[in-house]
Formats: C-alpha cells, sequence, structure tokens
C-alpha cells in the first residue's frame, strides 16, 4: 500500500515537473543573457585652454544645466574687449561713410551746376558767333567746357554710387559693423562655453579630469549616464522570437538585487544577430559550417524601478516574458 501511495506521489510529481516544462516552454520566454544598458554622454571641452576648476566628482549624481568644470576664461574675456572695440570701430566708420557720401553729393550738385553754366555760356557764344560779335575759337572753347563738365558730372555720380554700397541701406546695418557684431558674438559664445554644464540629468562616471589639465573641443573627458535612460538588452534565440512583439511586459530580476524584481516592456526588436554588424561579420560559407542557433537583442525597457535599487550599467539579468 505505501509502496502505492509512493509510486502514486512521484507519478503526480513527474506530471508537476512535465507540466511546468511544457507550460514555461510554450507559454514563456526567459534568458538570462541580458544586460543593463543607458543613454550615456560624452562630456568634452567646448574651447581650448587649461582646466581651473572642477565642480564635479566621480559617481556624482548632477542636474541638467550644473557646472561641470571651468577652462580659463582669461583669453576669451580679452577676445570679447577686442571685439567690442572692433564694432565700435565699425560703427564709427559707418557713420563717416555716412558724412563721406553727403560730401559727395554735394559735389556732385557742383559738377551739375557748373554743367548747366557752361551749357548755357556756350548758346551764348554761339549766339554772339552768329552776330559777328565773337571768334568761333569762342564757341570752341565753351564746347571744350561742355565735354569736360559732362565728364566731371559723371565721376562725381560714380564716387556717389560707390560710396553709397558701403554704407547700410536704411533700417539695417553696414556689412563692416555686421561682421563685427558676428565676431562679438563668437567671441561672447566661446567665454560662455569656457564653464561646462550637464547637458542631462544623471551620474558622473569614468571621471580623471583634474585641474591644470589642458584640453581641446571634442576632447573627450568623461561621461554622464543618463537619469532614467536604463534598458536591458536581452539577447534571446532566433527560435525563442516567435510570439514577441512590441509592448509586451516583461518581468525583470537583477543579479545584484536578488530576491526584487522590476517591471518592464519590449520596447523594440533587433534588426538582426548581434554579430551581424560586428566589425568582422562571420562568414558561414564554409566547408566545416556547423548551424548554430544565432541570438537577436531584445531592447527592454524599465517601467520604473526605485533609486535605491538603481540598475548598473553592465549589470547581468534575466527576464521572463508570459505569452499571452
Amino acid at each position: 500500500m505505501i509502496n502505492r501511495i509512493l509510486f502514486l506521489l512521484l507519478l503526480a510529481a513527474l506530471g508537476t515537473v512535465a507540466y511546468v516544462y511544457w507550460e514555461r516552454s510554450t507559454h514563456v520566454r526567459s534568458t538570462d543573457n541580458a544586460y543593463v544598458n543607458a543613454e550615456v554622454a560624452q562630456i568634452s571641452g567646448l574651447v581650448a585652454g587649461r582646466v581651473i576648476a572642477m565642480h564635479a566628482k566621480d559617481n556624482q549624481f548632477v542636474k541638467k544645466g550644473d557646472a561641470l568644470f571651468d577652462v580659463d576664461p582669461a583669453p576669451y574675456r580679452v577676445a570679447v574687449e577686442k571685439a567690442r572695440a572692433q564694432v565700435a570701430l565699425a560703427r564709427q566708420g559707418s557713420t563717416q561713410d555716412g558724412a563721406e557720401v553727403r560730401a559727395l553729393e554735394a559735389e556732385l550738385a557742383r559738377q551739375s551746376a557748373e554743367l548747366d553754366n557752361a551749357e548755357i555760356a556756350k548758346a551764348r557764344a554761339e549766339n554772339l558767333v552768329a552776330k559777328g560779335f565773337l571768334s568761333r575759337q569762342a564757341v570752341d572753347d565753351a564746347a571744350s567746357k561742355v565735354i569736360s563738365g559732362r565728364a566731371g558730372l559723371e565721376q562725381a555720380r560714380a564716387r556717389v554710387e560707390k560710396a553709397r554700397v558701403m554704407i547700410a541701406p536704411a533700417n539695417s546695418q553696414s556689412p563692416a559693423v555686421a561682421a563685427a557684431l558676428a565676431t562679438l558674438a563668437q567671441a561672447q559664445l566661446d567665454l560662455d562655453r569656457t564653464r561646462v554644464a550637464a547637458p542631462q540629468a544623471g551620474w558622473v562616471v569614468n571621471k580623471s579630469l583634474t585641474a591644470g589639465t589642458s584640453v581641446n573641443p571634442g576632447q573627450a573627458l568623461f561621461a554622464i549616464i543618463t537619469d532614467r535612460s536604463f534598458w536591458i538588452d536581452a539577447n534571446f534565440k532566433e527560435t525563442e522570437l516567435p510570439g514577441l512583439h512590441p509592448g509586451m511586459p516583461v518581468e525583470i530580476q537583477v543579479d545584484m538585487y536578488p530576491g526584487n524584481k522590476f517591471a518592464g516592456h519590449i520596447e523594440s526588436i533587433g534588426g538582426g544577430t548581434g554579430t551581424a554588424f560586428s566589425l568582422l561579420p562571420p562568414q558561414n560559407a564554409t566547408g566545416n559550417w556547423v548551424k548554430v542557433a544565432q541570438r537577436i537583442p531584445v531592447k527592454v525597457r524599465f517601467d520604473s524601478y526605485d533609486p535605491l535599487f538603481m540598475p548598473r550599467v553592465g549589470a547581468t539579468t534575466t527576464v521572463t516574458i508570459r505569452l499571452n
């Protein structure tokens, strides 16, 4: 009797194990080939110079806009003052250009009046020659003055047009003033950039920068792990992908926090295997090829997490997805 009961219990246990295995294999997808990732902002210098102050420490949490470090602003202040002086000179030159235009316009009026007088004198000389009171030479002299007056008038007009091109149209700046203002704006921007601020809220990592170090624009100095940007790259076998789709709820267990479960969802499914986009993708057209199930990355986004159990980039996890 006892042996029969033990046999039935063993049979029930085997049946339970078989059911659980069948349930998990058909209705559950799970993998421990999964790692925490996050958006990482690389921090670099925006202007060249020597670092004179550090405001952030390694692994410190910073808010967006918090100061990270300062580059020596002295040469950039000098550049701003020089640019301001250039703006003043350009504006002064613009005023002088306006005065020159007015002077040339007055000269143009004088030349026009002289031409009018020369033409009147020519007509008078022709009338006197016709009456026999003057010689033909008087007409020739008057005609020469008219020709000279017309040439002088055209030259005066050309000078006025050239001077007008050099000054600004109404309600606008001259090209010289606009260029000087642009130089001033660039100098002020460079001065503002001597203080580097956090582009996003997050944790400062991999910082080895110290005061006294010389930096250049674009030179990577350290990084900031963006807050609330964590996700998991879960690598499922290609045979496990059927039934998975974006939006499905995911249960997450982070190995560094045993006993704590996090909620998430599938954000996207990769367009290829991890090795397909490597620098040297594998070539399977060989004589000793062996078929191996490949893994496709599935991006799982955290729905929320307790700040006391913050995920760490690179930490191993186990993700479990129940199929509907």
